[in-house]
């Protein structure tokens, strides 16, 4: 049996998430029907598992109308969705600008995933005039927010100097709240700095971290970096990294 809402009622999104855990096909019931209520945030949710074909047939198209429909509802998380549909071609034709345009909205609502997706677009200058000075700054207000991609993003900015003064303690801080808050990448960034800094045991806990977590690109070029380490057990690090790096290549 379906979930019951009345129009008004928002959903629980941890309640959906317990129940996509325990029974994903009843969960993307109720999400169907709580979204033909026109309950916004079901319309996302129903937008997302549709994307990942998580309890429902997989259908990309689909989820991309879904997150349409709850973005023009004023949802920013459902903007932010679309605009990733329509930078990667999810469902659809791919259009970096138009993709810009809705994180724009997005990030202006106060989303982190909006404002690091616009920053992302913005420091590459995909779809819009790159800007470093812009993406920068969205970066550092996701950071602040919690975010934890953008804590990484944001340590880079300073230990570079990339349109800031170079500021390597801060980036060594943000690193840290990166590798925290569950960040791969800011894990590998966290455990760079705990090198150099000499703590080689608490490097590698990191680097461990970053390898159960990380994806196919991440592993390629981390394994590479890892090998140029000055360190004997960090290098030793690069063989499980390229293993773990082959298995993902073969699920894929």
């Amino acid at each position: 049996m379906g979930i019951r809402l009345r129009h008004k009622e928002m959903l629980d999104g941890e309640q959906f998430a317990a129940m996509l855990g325990k029974s994903p096909a009843h969960a993307a019931q109720g999400i169907l029907a709580a979204a033909a209520q026109n309950v916004v945030q079901a319309q996302t949710l129903l937008g997302q598992i549709l994307l990942d074909g998580h309890g429902i047939e997989r259908d990309e198209a689909l989820a991309r109308r879904w997150f349409e429909i709850a973005a023009n509802q004023g949802d920013a998380m459902a903007r932010n969705m679309f605009g990733r549909c329509l930078e990667h071609g999810w469902g659809g034709a791919a259009n970096a600008s138009a993709a810009a345009q809705h994180y724009r909205i997005a990030a202006e609502a106060g989303l982190d995933w909006g404002l690091y997706n616009f920053a992302n677009l913005l420091a590459t200058g995909r779809g819009i005039a790159q800007d470093n000075g812009l993406a920068l700054t969205c970066y550092r207000r996701a950071a602040e927010m919690g975010h934890a991609k953008s804590m990484n993003l944001l340590g880079r900015y300073l230990e570079e100097g990339l349109h800031c003064a170079v500021d390597r303690a801060a980036a060594a801080d943000w690193y840290r709240r990166s590798a925290e808050a569950g960040d791969f990448r800011g894990q590998f960034s966290h455990a760079a700095v705990l090198v150099d800094q000499g703590h080689i045991e608490q490097a590698i806990v990191w680097l461990r971290k970053a390898l159960a977590e990380g994806n196919v690109n991440f592993l390629r070029v981390s394994s590479q970096a890892l090998l140029q380490a000055g360190h004997a057990q960090i290098r030793a690090l690069a063989e499980d990294y390229r293993t773990r790096l082959l298995e993902l290549e073969r699920q894929a």
